[in-house]
């Protein structure tokens, strides 16, 4: 599998890099690989206002599942209604 194989999907929104990070080391953790979209913006505008400061969690489409029953399980995300 190449890089252009690869299929990412978002699994969780937040508000911060903090929190990001320590989600991202979370499901690392558990043996989940992910990544963040949306950090360049942190990077000029390092403040959360209208949308700017949020950054997108993304995992492999395959890991997508698993990812979002760990964050439930461990209540990071709510349950769906």
């Amino acid at each position: 599998m190449n890089e252009a194989d690869v299929k990412l999907k978002e699994v969780h929104r937040v508000w911060g890099l903090s929190e990001a990070e320590i989600i991202k080391s979370f499901l690392e953790s558990n043996g989940i690989d992910c990544t963040f979209q949306g950090r360049n913006v942190l990077t000029v505008y390092p403040f959360t206002t209208d949308g700017l400061g949020e950054l997108r969690i993304m995992v492999m489409e395959e890991d997508f599942e698993a990812a979002r029953a760990l964050l439930k399980e461990n209540d990071i995300v709510p349950e769906d209604p």
